[in-house]
């Protein structure tokens, strides 16, 4: 009974631990995995026409939130005509003229990223002239009770990784004979627990934390769309294959297990680990399989040396005779060796592929969170390597003198450490994946400090818009652009023309071919290798005879 007690008392600070680093954490998850990287129209862009369709395109592939993308007209009223769409990094919203046209519209949005986070935001343009009274964006921020839940269920996750494969592994291959094996069994079956429940609050967290409504705001339909979506279907395969699991792991915690069962359990786990990459910044990073493999890795290096640890303070440093330690620990300071190898290897990999630059590490939120957790992690290794030295000292204590009771205590004191830190660093890594990777942090403020050009040009046949973005010197500006009619209707166009020149500097006109990707709309690129203010001439022919020419400036820095 006071074992049992211990124990519970035990785990209960570790939660508590973990819930008040997680909140100690930054204020709120990140909710802008994905950047938008390109408008239509553009952004407080002044067109002369109405447009019958708006487009947002993201840095990454996104998917849709029913009901939360809408374009809202001078008069305030909803001006989507059917259904938004989304295709790969592209939301369409198509748009029907407002009764009052003039005015400044407001476009909103809320897609998910493809690491499960949502993506909300809003800005305006205007036809004719800007309204003195816009109409006014909807609170698109995640709520307070979500912020919080969010993290929280991550760090249940992981904690029950901890406490379920950690003693495990100790239960099937070094436990010893005459050591009571119930305490070390109840803490896995607390990790299957922990898993479940993390597992299924993450699931119910998710739908709020798309939509925008409260915690407990969860309607049939938003969870039904959460299942349905990739974050959802991780989760799923994650209870299915904790079910799995659960069925085969009583003969391994009995120390009884065959090759057969133990190589299925192998497996499973694997593919159990390799739903929390899938359910976050893996599915996103620019080299998926290395950051799925990485994620696996280091999760399983984490769950085999910070559980073993766990188990080893709670019950063979407690209660084993002096003699059974000397025969087991060293074997321990092996695996717990090759365990933080491995952890390395994958939080490097990792790191390298989601801060994306060195900036990145000292300037945006993750990679100073990377630096804190590489902090810990140097001071678990600290820990580690003393205890090592410990266990060394007590196998030629033992084997000389018999037992040593002061050696036993430091070395409980020393893994007890090593615990206390592991557990902020679950918590730190709880928030660290709620948060916005400096790969894509970097998109963000080089988006912001770019310039994007836009405007709208007029003749007798058509009106033209485009936008130039970013307008920087090379050749990577990419150029979008429309063709209406005089009354707003899109116009098919049969071939377009661009053409560059910078009369100032005596660079001669280069034309350059657009691509028509749409009857109406067309994408290229264009060079400025020296800056100045540059003339774009846009020759678009409609017909077999009809074709008219728009010029314009464009100032490069």
């Amino acid at each position: 009974m006071g074992r049992s007690l211990h124990l519970g008392r035990a785990v209960l600070v570790v939660l508590l631990l973990g819930a008040v680093v997680v909140l100690a954490g930054p204020p709120a998850p990140a909710v802008a995995h994905a950047a938008v990287v390109d408008t239509v129209p553009q952004q407080q862009a002044v067109l002369g026409f109405s447009p019958t369709e708006v487009t947002i395109t993201f840095s990454e592939p996104v998917a849709l939130v029913p009901g939360r993308s809408q374009v809202l007209a001078p008069d305030g009223k909803r001006i989507n005509d059917g259904d938004p769409s989304v295709r790969d990094a592209t939301l369409r919203i198509p748009i029907r003229v407002a009764d009052r046209p003039l005015g400044t519209y407001l476009v909103s949005y809320r897609v998910i990223s493809a690491d499960s986070h949502p993506v909300a935001g809003s800005y305006t343009f205007a036809v004719g002239a800007a309204s003195a009274s816009p109409p006014e964006p909807a609170d698109e921020a995640v709520r307070l009770d979500v912020q919080v839940a969010v993290p929280v269920t991550r760090y249940l996750g992981y904690a029950g990784l901890v406490l379920l494969i950690g003693p495990a592994l100790l239960l099937g291959l070094l436990w010893p004979r005459r050591l009571s094996r119930r305490g070390a069994v109840r803490l896995v079956r607390i990790g299957l627990l922990l898993v479940a429940a993390g597992t299924l609050a993450g699931f119910w967290a998710q739908a709020p934390y798309t939509s925008g409504a409260g915690l407990l705001d969860v309607s049939a339909t938003e969870l039904r769309q959460v299942l349905g979506s990739d974050f959802g279907l991780a989760l799923a395969a994650r209870l299915g294959i904790l079910a799995l699991v659960a069925a085969l792991l009583p003969p391994v915690l009995a120390g009884r297990a065959g090759r057969v069962r133990v190589g299925l359990l192998v497996a499973l786990g694997l593919a159990g680990l390799a739903t929390w990459p899938l359910a976050g910044h893996a599915a996103a990073s620019p080299t998926p399989l290395a950051s799925g493999i990485a994620g696996v890795v280091h999760l399983a290096a984490m769950s085999v040396w910070l559980g073993g640890l766990v188990t080893l303070v709670g019950f063979p440093l407690r209660t084993a005779h002096p003699r059974v330690l000397a025969a087991i620990l060293p074997v321990w300071s092996r695996w717990a060796g090759i365990a933080v190898l491995w952890l390395v290897a994958g939080g490097v990999v990792q790191a390298v592929v989601e801060v994306g630059t060195p900036g990145a590490l000292f300037g945006t939120g993750y990679g100073r969170l990377v630096l804190v957790k590489v902090a810990l992690l140097a001071l678990l290794l600290g820990a580690a390597g003393y205890a090592r030295r410990l266990v060394g000292r007590r196998v030629t204590a033992t084997a000389a003198a018999g037992a040593a009771v002061a050696g036993r205590r430091r070395l409980r004191r020393t893994v007890g450490l090593e615990v206390l830190v592991g557990l902020v660093v679950l918590g730190v890594s709880s928030v660290l994946v709620q948060t916005t990777p400096g790969r894509n942090a970097g998109i963000e403020a080089e988006i912001a400090a770019s310039d994007t050009f836009a405007q709208t040009l007029s003749s007798p046949l058509y009106t033209l818009q485009f936008d130039v973005y970013p307008v920087q010197l090379g050749p990577h500006n990419t150029v979008h652009a429309y063709v209406y009619t005089p009354d707003g209707k899109p116009l098919p166009a049969v071939e377009w023309t661009l053409t560059a020149a910078l009369p100032a500097q005596g660079v001669e006109p280069t034309d350059t071919p657009m691509l028509g990707i749409e009857p109406h709309h067309a994408v290229g690129a264009v060079n400025f290798p020296i800056p100045g203010d540059w003339e774009l001439r846009f020759t678009v022919r409609t017909s077999e005879f009809d074709q008219a020419t728009v010029r314009t400036v464009v100032r490069v820095r």
